[in-house]
């Protein structure tokens, strides 16, 4: 498609599914990670592009057959315009195909996260693509500012992976929040409704591997964003649980390591690991517990497994 210069050709390349919550490379008919894991995938290819795409890509999912790129970044990149034409071209350039004489390449829906953003960051991405014919068109990527975002329209949009970083909302004014208790007691019960609605909505869910994961990276990122202030970092620790989570797949492994052994079996603790990493993996948590406490249903998950006979 053609536009004589002085008119543009807009691509709007922005558009972000609020259920989009993975960190890696995967295919996937839904996204049920969140940004702040890493998950083991990689590409493949073995090319220019694909390693362009692995060595600084952030987050590419396709979900449905549609290919959904994603940046995030922690403070305002001056570059990043520039950088997502970079790499949905790439990306687009690995998955193109051929019918006939032509290739046909399909770009990603495409946006980039900022934990910070200021007065200057831009709603949008832009760049000016000019043509040898003369016609030009923009490019746009949306941008995502999670400073925006109230914990209200977080639990609205189900955007849970956003909540890790909710404190970067204060971060400018972290020294007048520590000195007015007021300031502090209203922050102190806006954790307080995060983590109630995380009980209510993940428990209910039978999600409660998520609901550790969240509540670990929330106290993480709080307790280095506050590490200069010690009265805000200790009421969040005290208001998210008081003592450090440990993260609920490796207490299960743990668990399971030590009934392995129990077990007078010397592969029982590989084992039994193993059986617990498949049952995470297949989002079945309870399961996992079950399997880490009690033998008999061991068994039962080894021989659905195809692990023993």
């Amino acid at each position: 498609m053609r536009k004589s210069r002085g008119k543009s050709l807009v691509i709007r390349n922005c558009s972000v599914p609020s259920q989009l919550r993975c960190k890696n490379p995967c295919k996937s008919p839904t996204a049920m990670g969140f940004l702040p894991v890493a998950i083991a995938f990689s590409y493949g290819q073995h090319s220019k592009c694909a390693d362009l795409l692995n060595s600084y890509s952030d987050s590419i999912l396709v979900i449905r057959n549609k290919t959904y790129h994603i940046e995030c970044q922690s403070v305002d990149d001056t570059t990043m315009a520039v950088r997502m034409v970079e790499y949905d071209f790439a990306i687009a350039l690995e998955q193109a195909t051929k019918k006939g004489r032509m290739y046909e390449m399909d770009f990603p829906e495409s946006c980039v996260i900022y934990l910070r953003c200021s007065s200057a960051t831009p709603d949008r991405l832009e760049v000016k693509v000019n043509l040898p014919n003369g016609d030009y068109f923009i490019y746009e990527a949306k941008v995502v500012k999670v400073q925006n975002y109230t914990k209200d329209v977080i639990f609205q949009k189900k955007l849970l992976f956003f909540l890790p970083y909710y404190i970067m909302r204060y971060e400018k004014s972290l020294k007048e929040i520590s000195q007015d208790s007021e300031k502090l007691i209203a922050l102190l019960k806006e954790y307080e409704d995060i983590r109630r609605y995380l009980e209510e909505e993940l428990f209910q869910d039978n999600q409660s591997v998520l609901y550790a994961d969240l509540i670990d990276l929330m106290k993480k990122i709080s307790n280095y964003i506050l590490r200069k202030e010690e009265i805000i970092r200790k009421g969040i620790g005290d208001v998210m649980g008081g003592k450090v989570l440990e993260l609920e797949s490796e207490r299960l492994l743990r668990i399971g390591r030590a009934e392995g052994k129990a077990e007078g079996k010397a592969e029982g603790e590989f084992v039994l690991g193993e059986l617990i990493t498949k049952l995470f993996a297949a989002g079945r948590a309870s399961d996992a517990e079950l399997a880490a406490k009690d033998a008999e249903v061991r068994k039962r998950f080894y021989k659905e497994f195809g692990m023993i006979d």
